[in-house]
């Protein structure tokens, strides 16, 4: 069965189906589409609420976790009336505000070897927004193995960096050709152990909403084979390749 645009949704998204890179075929893509984000924190709000807004037809979100007062500076979905309910809870509420018709999926849990991969087959695109080593490594391992597509983010102080990752490409480096250490340390990723700027958080989480609908409509290019380092204290921004490594170790889960 065709997708055909009603009229309120010609209206509400008028302003990108106008670009010649979009139009309504681009929208079609765009609502047809599945997105799957993991970690509704500082990356992970503006994503969902700017993949929601720009028309995604079906969104799931994972996290375990409750909002704190510390979160709110910078979790975009969240406000004090939020306090100790769950994130995925109260940002499927707020999403829903934005736009009735998405289809929402939450998940309040932690990932796993067993509960991610079932969750990851009902997907097109993946959003890592997580916050420690050994969830980015088993969103990229589970990623790789389905090759679907991941956009990966990090935030510390007024740094972000973002990698892109077509799993479709048997070429693809993988995160672990990044990281090359077998013991990373978290505090790197850690927000209550480095700190962050807010808007930090928010720059880099719609920048990875940007790839994901960059993919879904096949235009510009994307960060495959590179890591993008953005110093948003300085304005220096580096675009920095890393190659496929041999015989990369998995770690356990």
């Amino acid at each position: 069965m065709k997708l055909k645009l009603n009229k309120n949704q010609i209206e509400r998204f008028s302003r990108q189906i106008v670009l010649k890179d979009i139009g309504i075929l681009g929208q079609k893509k765009i609502i047809q589409s599945k997105v799957l984000i993991v970690g509704m924190g500082g990356l992970g709000c503006p994503a969902a609420e700017f993949l929601t807004r720009a028309g995604i037809g079906s969104l799931g979100i994972i996290d375990s976790d409750i909002v704190d007062l510390s979160n709110i500076h910078r979790q975009s979905l969240y406000d004090i009336n939020d306090l100790k309910k769950s994130k995925v809870t109260s940002a499927k509420k707020k999403l829903k505000k934005i736009n009735s018709k998405i289809r929402i999926n939450s998940y309040k849990l932690r990932l796993n070897n067993k509960n991610y991969q079932e969750i990851i087959k009902n997907y097109d695109y993946v959003i890592d927004g997580s916050d420690n080593f050994k969830t980015k490594f088993l969103i990229n391992d589970f990623s790789k193995k389905t090759k679907k597509f991941l956009v990966t983010g990090a935030i510390s102080k007024f740094d972000g960096h973002i990698f892109t990752f077509n799993f479709k490409n048997k070429k693809t480096p993988c995160i672990r050709s990044f990281f090359q250490e077998k013991e990373v340390s978290n505090d790197i990723l850690n927000c209550e152990y480095e700190g962050v700027l807010g808007t930090v958080a928010g720059i880099i989480g719609i920048m990875q909403a940007n790839e994901i609908l960059k993919k879904i409509l096949s235009i510009g290019k994307d960060l495959n084979g590179h890591i993008l380092v953005l110093d948003l204290l300085n304005l220096n921004f580096r675009k920095i390749k890393f190659k496929k490594l041999k015989n990369v170790q998995k770690i356990k889960n």
